[in-house]
């Protein structure tokens, strides 16, 4: 049994132990999840992860309950399938498949998550971000996942529901060191219906882009669109593309919150994103270590973050070797 200390990390450690643990078939036991934040334990979107990966390796699980800081998984081989799971409240989705997209390297058959919860929520990847940006290069490195909602959540009703599909892969030794020149940026903006009489989605769109193209930034693409939802709520997400890769930014509308500074803030960290030469943006540094462990190969990120520390040590704990080494400001990751 594998024993693993989360008191100094968040639920992306845990998720990413569960992860490992069930590509790797190394029981483990970890404690003091969640153990740097102010309610540590687990709460709903974590709760749902575990419940999601045990199902889908038929793990036998301890701990698996709200609040609970040791998390005993003891997983058999991942299989195909179908699995259902809920997410109390507006909890991410999202960080539920990221437990879930490295199981693919290990799947004997398609693997369908069907999920209910929050799909636009703070401190967690948007599902507009995840589509545009996250899946489509995890897909370019050899990963095939996809994702399909049927409905947006926000905050604090939730309420969304998306559904996760995996299949069988096999990827190559990842080569993602290089950026490369930006080729151009697409802006898709999103709200509630209950806002469209003040055309939030459409005012979020037209200030991103006013300042994206003040910076010199080429808009290849502008979407608009309105949906129902449980709560109101809206969203803007830039993806940046690169010639060796992709780039995502988003920022969420919050009551009292003017539509033109959401689009302004999403523009701005995109913009941001040219002070350093890595190929991924810090976004997704922690959330491609993973992928690299199991598939070899290098990436560059822009920094050891908390999060890519906290991932280099697990990874270590699981006896993945990567080396970590600087060039001209940015980090090279081999595995």
């Amino acid at each position: 049994m594998l024993e693993l200390d989360g008191s100094d990390a968040g639920g992306g450690y845990l998720r990413s132990a569960l992860s490992l643990a069930a590509l790797s078939g190394r029981a483990v036991t970890v404690e003091g999840v969640r153990g740097s934040r102010p309610e540590p334990g687990l709460k709903p979107q974590h709760l749902a992860a575990v419940q999601a990966v045990a199902a889908a390796c038929d793990a036998t699980v301890e701990g698996a309950e709200l609040g609970s800081e040791t998390v005993v998984f003891e997983p058999e081989p991942v299989a195909g399938g179908t699995v259902d799971v809920t997410v109390d409240t507006a909890g991410s989705i999202g960080l539920v498949f990221d437990a879930l997209l490295p199981l693919a390297t290990r799947l004997d058959d398609h693997l369908r998550v069907s999920a209910t919860g929050g799909t636009d929520v703070l401190w967690a990847p948007p599902l507009s971000t995840y589509r545009a940006v996250k899946l489509p290069l995890l897909r370019s490195l050899g990963l095939p996942a996809a994702v399909d909602v049927d409905r947006r959540g926000f905050y604090p009703a939730g309420g969304g529901a998306a559904t996760l599909s995996l299949a069988p892969a096999d990827p190559p030794p990842l080569a993602l060191t290089e950026r490369g020149d930006r080729t151009g940026v697409r802006v898709r903006s999103l709200a509630s219906e209950s806002l469209s009489e003040a055309d939030v989605a459409e005012r979020q769109a037209e200030a991103c882009v006013a300042a994206l193209e003040a910076d010199g930034a080429t808009v290849a693409e502008r979407t608009v669109g309105y949906v129902e939802t449980a709560s109101p709520g809206s969203v803007c997400t830039v993806r940046a593309d690169y010639e060796e890769s992709v780039a995502g930014f988003d920022a969420l509308g919050e009551q009292g919150k003017p539509a033109e500074d959401v689009g302004r803030e999403a523009a701005s960290d995109a913009l941001a994103v040219g002070k350093h030469e890595a190929a991924v943006d810090e976004h997704l540094a922690d959330q491609l270590l993973v992928v690299l462990a199991v598939a070899g190969g290098e990436l560059t990120v822009p920094a050891v973050t908390d999060h890519v520390r906290a991932g280099l040590d697990l990874l270590d704990a699981f006896g993945y070797a990567v080396d970590v080494a600087e060039e001209r400001g940015r980090i090279r990751l081999t595995a």
